[in-house]
């Protein structure tokens, strides 16, 4: 379905069944975008793994849209480069460099 398959900025929901684990995790990551996801578990291992699956900037678990000035928040995939807040977005101002000194 399109809806599922593009970055659509809501309100919109979309509700597909699936019948395990694996499958949730491949729905969620057949798309192009990245920005963010939600996972609803009482299971904190499986949200763990899902979490580590999702290929999203973002994964809120049991809840949606919570942020904070202190967290880096951006998308992955076709959803952006970059994080906004946090000391990740900091980092394209950056330009580091290592630098070794042989004094003796």
């Amino acid at each position: 379905m399109r809806i599922c398959r593009e970055e659509i900025f809501g309100p919109v929901t979309a509700a597909i069944p699936f019948d395990d684990e694996e499958e949730a995790v491949a729905i969620a990551n057949d798309t192009t975008y990245g920005l963010a996801s939600g996972v609803w578990t009482s299971d904190l291992k499986r949200a763990h793994r899902m979490i580590a699956a999702i290929e999203s900037g973002v994964v809120w678990v049991n809840t949606y849209r919570r942020i904070h000035w202190g967290a880096p928040f951006g998308g992955v995939k076709q959803s952006g480069y970059g994080k906004d807040s946090g000391l990740e977005s900091l980092r394209g101002y950056q330009q580091i460099k290592t630098c070794w000194i042989d004094l003796g």
